[in-house]
């Protein structure tokens, strides 16, 4: 037996591998799969595409959305103002008219005196002056105004607007010079027209029509007050009615609606008052 060939393998011995070996081996794990791990991490030219497109899609929405929500806003705002601003003249024109205050003036007197004795109150259809203890600066606060409430025409001749001019008032003398005399017949008095100036203010605009008339008393007992478009008496009207109408109605905004103030006046011209 000796002569012939060992028929047993030999054994294979496991390959013996040193710490920096493992330590190289581990290293190039890592490296793998941080290779694979930012390969699984990246996105195509595609993708990055779409993206773009998406967020510009999404950035037009927003700035779409912004602008049509400061366009409702400012239209909103307008709407707000132009209701206010048509409240607050009509309320300032009823506070004017319930100011008046009973002046009785000389008409057409000189500073040397003469001038017959009237109510001073102008009232026409679209003319009216009175003395009001209200004015548009200082509200109640403030001194006596002479007021001259007009109609004009509208800009670029669509409809009407109506106006106001204050004057200062001095005292009766100062009021009787705005009137010329006794109208023809000795039925009423004229006055000097109005002309609207730099400091005229603007109570409505954009108006179809404005008038006033004026409730006069009953001259009898069974008969009711009537509405007079011209006022010549020799008192003062127990109210003043100013009726108008808006050039172009819009339901979804305040229009301009008749204004009705009564006058609160127990005072005959006829009688001079005093302290005593």
């Amino acid at each position: 037996m000796s002569g012939q060939q060992s028929l047993v393998a030999p054994a294979v011995l496991p390959p013996v591998f040193s710490a920096s070996d493992r330590w190289q081996d581990h290293r190039r794990y890592q490296d793998h799969r941080r290779y694979r791990r930012r390969g699984v991490r990246g996105v195509t030219l595609i993708e990055l595409l779409v993206a773009i497109t998406l967020l510009s899609l999404l950035s037009v929405g927003l700035l779409m959305a912004l602008r049509l929500g400061l366009n409702a806003y400012g239209k909103t705002q307008a709407r707000l103002m132009d209701n206010r601003r048509v409240a607050g003249a009509q309320r300032i024109l009823e506070e004017q008219l319930e100011g008046l205050m009973p002046v009785v003036a000389p008409c057409g007197a000189s500073p040397a005196g003469g001038g017959a004795r009237m109510a001073f109150f102008q009232g026409e259809p679209q003319v009216m002056r009175l003395v009001s203890t209200f004015s548009l600066q200082q509200a109640w606060r403030g001194q006596p105004q002479i007021l001259e409430v007009f109609v004009i025409p509208g800009a670029d001749g669509r409809g009407v607007r109506l106006v106001v001019n204050e004057i200062p008032y001095t005292g009766g003398l100062g009021a009787g010079q705005l009137c010329m005399g006794p109208n023809p017949g000795g039925v009423g008095f004229s006055f000097l027209p109005v002309t609207p100036g730099p400091k005229s203010f603007v109570l409505a605009d954009k108006l179809a029509y404005c008038r006033f008339s004026y409730l006069t008393p009953p001259k009898e007992a069974d008969h009711p007050p009537l509405w007079l478009p011209v006022w010549i008496a020799a008192n003062w009207p127990l109210g003043v009615r100013v009726d108008m109408a808006p050039l172009d109605p819009d339901p979804s905004r305040l229009q301009p609606i008749a204004i009705t103030a009564p006058i609160h006046i127990h005072r005959n011209p006829e009688i001079p008052y005093g302290d005593f």
